[in-house]
């Protein structure tokens, strides 16, 4: 098992990364999220585990130990596969994936894309005495995940088709709107305001 990569970043796409180990370039497949925030030229560490399937090794990265073991348990989920594994940390920090499924929040696990409405039913029906020891570091972590707001909104509006730079517009036109408020507002908010905006743009 590849429990770890430490390199530096070759390339990048909107959920991948090419980082260099001795020689060797890993492509290393990751939250949109994540991807954005990695730069071509710099080094990089990131928690990795290795998916193996019939027909392909996939090496998929976190940025937190936390991560990828929330990635490895949404997996035990019948139904739910390392992409929509995958898509559920590019938009929702570990943590805020542990109080939806501890508060039974179905609505929250219906926006990550490829679960739908019975995959998160059986998120919450499989998980819910799972997640209580990932509530507790919410405290800690919380001011760290408000700060991961903007990547993640820029994330999920790019994956809806928005170029680079749309997105930055259409973020700076939600601060605009909300202030200083914006770092208490839901991220699943945040994007419904973004769409808003750029439908009046």
């Amino acid at each position: 098992m590849i429990a770890s990569v430490s390199g530096i970043v070759k390339a990048t796409t909107l959920n991948s990364a090419i980082i260099e180990v001795g020689g060797v370039g890993l492509l290393v497949s990751l939250p949109a999220r994540l991807a954005a925030s990695l730069t071509v030229g710099t080094h990089a560490e990131i928690f990795t585990t290795l998916v193996v399937r019939e027909d392909a090794l996939t090496l998929f990265g976190f940025d937190r130990i936390e991560s990828k073991d929330f990635f490895e348990l949404l997996q035990t989920v019948s139904g739910i596969g390392p992409k929509v594994a995958q898509s559920a940390l590019s938009i929702y920090e570990p943590e805020e994936l542990a109080s939806a499924i501890s508060n039974e929040n179905s609505a929250l696990l219906e926006r990550i894309p490829g679960l739908g409405k019975k995959g998160a039913q059986r998120a919450l029906l499989e998980l819910r005495e799972k997640v209580t020891s990932l509530i507790l570091p919410r405290s800690k972590n919380g001011k760290e995940a408000k700060r991961h707001w903007r990547t993640q909104l820029q994330s999920a509006l790019i994956g809806l088709g928005f170029t680079a730079r749309e997105a930055e517009t259409t973020i700076d036109s939600v601060v605009t709107e909300l202030g200083s408020k914006v770092e208490d507002t839901d991220i699943s908010q945040l994007l419904k305001l973004a769409l808003q905006n750029r439908g009046r743009g």
